[in-house]
């Protein structure tokens, strides 16, 4: 099946005033699985029916195919995007400049052009959102330390690994992710130091990922806790 001679039929059928089209995900990526949807990002003026609605997120089903569908007027993508940004996870912009145009009407370079410098430049890590990262992986870890049932240890570890990674990629001033885009940002930082730390973690090694974090956390300026403000 052609999955983008689908979306573009999609695109005339629901969305006929979108500007701009692109698929995203692992469709544009040539890297769909056998539960892969397709992943939609339309961008227009004349996109909705009601004049003051600026975005929609939605799930539907067209000729068998589920599309993850981020329709967007240029303010409301503007909007979600910087919201994005301040939040170090971009999806939106990674959308914009990785995925596979479908339509576009010709602004799309220049959005493109806009957006890549922003992502070039890479989030911003403020002082006190460091420490702040800092001091919940020193009190996550001094949990999973003490833990000794194996369900709260498992727990733990999967909460502990998330915040170590994210605070990681912060750190070197790379963008963070969730789900399953987080290992894949930690591998292409740096796959020797996820490898370091996803290994005890899949052995369910506590004791070792808890030794682990340390080394990060200490790279990343140590532990906090006594006498923290937030």
């Amino acid at each position: 099946m052609d999955h983008f001679t689908v979306a573009e039929r999609f695109v005339a059928a629901r969305y006929p005033g979108a500007a701009v089209a692109i698929v995203a995900g692992s469709t544009a990526r040539s890297a769909r699985t056998p539960t892969s949807d397709i992943d939609l990002l339309l961008l227009g003026e004349e996109l909705f029916d009601a004049d003051d609605q600026t975005s929609e997120a939605s799930t539907q089903v067209f000729e068998g195919e589920i599309f993850e569908v981020f329709a967007y007027t240029p303010a409301g993508f503007d909007e979600w995007a910087d919201r994005g940004i301040a939040q170090h996870r971009p999806v939106t912009v990674h959308m914009l400049i990785e995925g596979t145009a479908i339509r576009d009407d010709g602004r799309l370079a220049a959005l493109r052009r806009r957006w890549q410098k922003v992502l070039d430049t890479g989030p911003s890590l403020s002082t006190q959102e460091c420490a702040f990262r800092r001091y919940v992986i020193t009190d996550v870890l001094d949990d999973l330390r003490d833990a000794a049932d194996p369900l709260e240890q498992q727990v733990e570890a999967a909460i502990l690994f998330e915040r170590i990674a994210e605070l990681m990629l912060l750190s070197e001033g790379r963008w963070i992710a969730t789900g399953k885009w987080l290992p894949r940002r930690l591998r292409d930082f740096s796959s020797e130091r996820a490898e370091l730390l996803s290994t005890p973690l899949l052995d369910r090694d506590y004791a070792t990922f808890a030794a682990r974090v340390e080394d990060e956390l200490d790279r990343a300026g140590g532990r906090v806790q006594s006498g923290f403000v937030r």
